[in-house]
């Protein structure tokens, strides 16, 4: 099973939060993921390494749920971030495997703090051309912010789409072709989601891996053993021949297949000696809690302090409040926010939800049970149809309702006789964006609500 846990890092007075996944046991394994992506990329490749290793996969700074690194940084302070999260986790030495830019900021890394690390296994890593630097620097990397009508989630698809179309994806001719190309709704609906959790933070991590040098060790560096191979399609597959010379204990090689490439990382990692590593820590007030009761085995996102003496259960299309640490502890349901879903369908009777909540709450030693009130409307129209399809319509319209939620109650029912008085400041697209992400998020809404109304009117209560 795969945990996820939240731990501080701090540099120089400054306190950062990160967020990692855990997998495995064995010698411990530092998994770096590409940009603009997350540590939830790895989630597969972790179930099948993780007989062989604790593997260990971060949100690198800026992506998926950890918090950015201060300033403008450049590639060394990824690289260095990289290390104080193994500090401040307590593992001393370990192998690692890094993807893409992943990679690029691993080689960093080693270069800088080789003792940390017995081996690395890298896919692709990218060598480019002075020309190959100007178009990137011209266009990639655009800025990324929200709208007020939603037009950088248009832009955002089509951005996520055609970069399995071309390379680099704004590049739309017959010479920049890739032979992978797919029109997958989910596949690009992973990637627009981590956009979505980056926002413009994508462009400091991204961009400090596409300046950073390309300076392979030099051939007598005393450095760790490292593996590099990209297989056909990977648009980095030719750039194995770039590479140069390279220490005596590395090695580059091109591959067939994404499992081909895996299987040979994984061969030479297994290589490595055993890492060190301390009982691994954690944030003391976010998490989450391993729950198991009837349909729903999985994890439940919380934060704020254990000593609280209330339970906070946000509404159904909402997510638990980012200022859980002062008003007690706030969860997100199943089927929420960062929570897992449900086995199956979710629920719509009290009995299931109301023993997932009580489980939460007995695991936080929390008697006081306090619900946020629900929406006024019809259940089936308050929570649209959200699945991803082959255009993305479904962003745009869950942005559309969410901004209509401002100004109308229920927000279906545009009409003078439905108006509510509008606060400008929740129309900004910042605050827009907030709650567009949170829907997004909340697969099991509609039933959440058609549950909450077969029970008691909503109170106080004990457990």
């Amino acid at each position: 099973m795969i945990t996820r846990y939240f731990i501080d890092v701090e540099t120089n007075g400054n306190k950062r939060r990160v967020h990692y996944r855990l997998a495995g046991s064995g010698p411990p394994l530092l998994m770096v993921h590409q940009s603009p992506r997350s540590s939830k990329e790895y989630e597969a490749l972790m179930q099948k390494w993780a007989k062989h290793f604790t593997c260990i996969a971060p949100d690198t700074p800026g992506f998926g749920q950890s918090d950015p690194l201060p300033g403008k940084p450049e590639i060394n302070e990824y690289a260095d971030a990289l290390i104080e999260f193994l500090d401040a986790l307590g593992v001393k030495k370990c192998a690692a495997y890094g993807f893409h830019s992943g990679g690029i900021i691993l080689v960093t890394a080693v270069k800088r703090h080789a003792n940390h690390f017995t081996t690395l296994a890298i896919g692709g890593y990218a060598i480019w051309t002075p020309e190959e630097m100007q178009l990137f620097s011209e266009k990639y990397l655009p800025e990324f912010h929200p709208s007020d009508y939603g037009e950088h989630l248009t832009w955002l698809w089509n951005r996520i789409l055609e970069q399995s179309w071309f390379f680099p994806w704004f590049a739309t001719d017959n010479e920049h072709r890739l032979s992978v190309a797919h029109g997958d709704p989910q596949r690009v609906d992973a990637v627009v989601r981590e956009m979505l959790d980056a926002g413009n933070a994508y462009q400091a991590g991204y961009g400090a891996v596409l300046r950073a040098p390309r300076d392979i060790p030099a051939v007598d560096a005393d450095v760790p053993p490292c593996l590099i191979s990209a297989y056909d399609g990977d648009p980095l597959q030719d750039h194995i021949d770039r590479l140069g010379a390279m220490p005596s204990s590395w090695s580059a090689m091109k591959v067939a297949t994404p499992e081909d490439h895996q299987a040979a990382s994984l061969q030479h990692l297994l290589t490595a000696e055993t890492g060190l590593t301390e009982e691994l820590h954690q944030a003391p007030d976010e998490g989450f809690l391993a729950i198991e009761v009837e349909n729903f085995k999985g994890l439940i996102h919380w934060r704020g302090k254990k000593t609280s003496s209330k339970l906070v259960i946000h509404a159904p299309g909402r997510a638990l409040s980012k200022d859980g640490a002062s008003n007690g502890v706030h969860i997100d349901l199943a089927g929420h926010g960062l929570s897992d879903d449900w086995l199956g369908n979710p629920p719509t009777d009290w009995h299931s939800w109301s023993k997932l909540i009580d489980a939460c709450a007995e695991q936080l030693g929390i008697e006081n049970i306090i619900y946020d009130p629900l929406p006024s409307g019809d259940a089936a129209l308050l929570y649209p149809d959200l699945l991803p399809d082959r255009f993305g319509c479904y962003l745009t319209k869950a942005w559309q309702a969410v901004r209509a939620m401002q100004m109308f109650e229920p927000w279906y029912e545009a009409t003078a006789a439905h108006a509510v008085p509008v606060d400008p400041g929740s129309l900004r697209p910042e605050i827009l964006a907030e709650r567009h992400l949170e829907l997004l998020n909340a697969r099991a809404a509609r039933e959440y609500h058609l549950a909450s109304l077969t029970k008691s009117p909503i109170k106080p209560r004990n457990i």
